[in-house]
């Protein structure tokens, strides 16, 4: 695989790469409301749907489930002293945020990711 990190800028690169966070109502994405598709940062795969995203009062932007079931993986973070469900992008490695079980239906899943692990393009783009 190409070097996916090279295009980073130094806090995609340290949330990404170094499971980093960003600071909660500060990403680009946390209240965008606009119609499209959520890409990883790193390497573009296709990681959610603006269908698939709401308002989860976090301050970061949410989802209840991902595109595909197989284009996430997930470790076990107990950094911060406690333990929580980190994601990744399946493809490329790269760090996203966390998944926990208080999210709406139909999965009951929220999808806690870093506006600066993400990449939108509008549905209009090609």
């Amino acid at each position: 695989m190409k070097n996916v990190t090279k295009h980073l800028n130094e806090e995609q690169y340290r949330i990404t790469q170094k499971q980093g966070t960003e600071p909660a109502f500060s990403g680009a994405y946390w209240n965008k409301k606009d119609i499209g598709i959520y890409n990883c940062i790193c390497c573009d795969a296709k990681l959610f749907s603006s269908e698939t995203k709401y308002e989860s009062h976090s301050g970061w932007p949410s989802f209840y489930q991902p595109i595909s079931k197989d284009i996430l993986e997930t470790t076990v973070d107990d950094s911060f002293f406690m333990e929580r469900t980190e994601v990744h992008c399946s493809k490329c490695s790269a760090h996203l945020g966390h998944v926990f079980s208080d999210g709406p239906e139909p999965t009951g899943l929220r999808y806690c990711i870093n506006s600066a692990s993400l990449n939108f393009r509008n549905k209009e783009d090609k």
